[in-house]
C-alpha cells in the first residue's frame, strides 16, 4: 500500500512539473461548399421569403373601376382571429377551431363591380407547429360548398385539391333580393386561400376561376 501510495504521488509532482499542454484552437477552417451542391434560393425564387413579409402584397387588387365594399371585414387589408371568426355561421365555434389549427394572421381584399357584383379574398396563415392548418381549412370551407343547394364545383388548376364553386339557386330571405354565390378554396404551404363573390344574377364560371387561378398564381 505504501508503495502505490508513493508511485501516485510521484506521478502528480511529475505531471504538476510538466509544462501545461495549449489547447486547440477554438476557430476553425472554413468549410467550403461541396462542388455540385446547389446554390441557395434568391429572395425572387424562396417562396418563404414573400409569405413572411406583408401578406397583403399577395392579393388581387381590385379591377379597374371597382368601389370599395363599405360590408367588407377587417381593417387596413387585416383581420384579426376575433373578426375572421365572425365571418363563419357560428362565430364562437369558429373562434376555438381556428386557435387549435393555430391561427397566424389573414389578410383581405374587397371591392364592388357593377351595380351588384360583390369580391372578398382571404388570405389565412397558420403557424402548422402541430398540423397542417392552410390544407385542413380549404378542406373545411370544401366541404362546405359542396353542401351548398344547387353547387356545382370546378377543379382549380396548379393546384393539390384546390376547387371553386358556383351556385345555381340563390340563397333567398324574407325581404331581401335573392343573392347567387361562388366560391374558391384552396392553399399553398401556410396559407389558406378563400374567395366568395356575391351577385343578385348567377355568376359565370369563367368569372370565379379567373379570380381563382390568377390567386393562386400570386401565392
Amino acid at each position: 500500500m505504501l508503495g502505490v501510495v508513493a508511485g501516485v504521488c510521484t506521478g502528480y509532482v511529475i505531471q504538476a512539473g510538466r509544462e501545461p499542454t495549449p489547447l486547440p484552437p477554438l476557430s476553425q477552417p472554413v468549410v467550403r461548399q461541396a462542388k455540385g451542391a446547389p446554390e441557395p434560393l434568391s429572395a425572387a425564387q424562396d417562396r418563404q421569403v414573400r409569405t413572411e413579409g406583408d401578406l397583403r402584397k399577395l392579393l388581387l387588387k381590385a379591377p379597374g373601376g371597382a368601389r370599395d365594399n363599405p360590408l367588407g371585414v377587417g381593417r387596413d387589408g387585416w383581420m384579426n382571429l376575433s373578426e375572421y371568426a365572425q365571418t363563419f355561421n357560428k362565430p364562437d365555434v369558429a373562434f376555438r377551431g381556428q386557435l387549435r389549427s393555430q391561427f397566424r394572421r389573414a389578410a383581405v381584399a374587397s371591392w364592388r363591380t357593377g351595380g351588384t357584383r360583390i369580391v372578398e379574398i382571404h388570405l389565412v396563415q397558420y403557424r402548422q407547429e402541430e398540423s397542417m392548418g392552410a390544407s385542413q381549412q380549404a378542406d373545411n370551407g370544401e366541404y362546405w360548398a359542396e353542401r351548398e343547394p344547387g353547387s356545382h364545383g370546378w377543379e382549380i388548376p396548379s393546384t393539390d385539391d384546390g376547387m371553386a364553386y358556383a351556385d345555381s339557386t340563390p340563397d333567398r330571405k324574407s325581404g331581401y333580393v335573392p343573392v347567387y354565390s361562388a366560391e374558391a378554396h384552396a392553399w399553398r404551404g401556410d396559407i389558406a386561400m378563400e374567395i366568395y363573390a356575391y351577385d343578385t344574377s348567377p355568376i359565370p364560371k369563367k368569372d370565379i376561376m379567373d379570380l381563382a387561378e390568377r390567386q393562386v398564381g400570386r401565392l
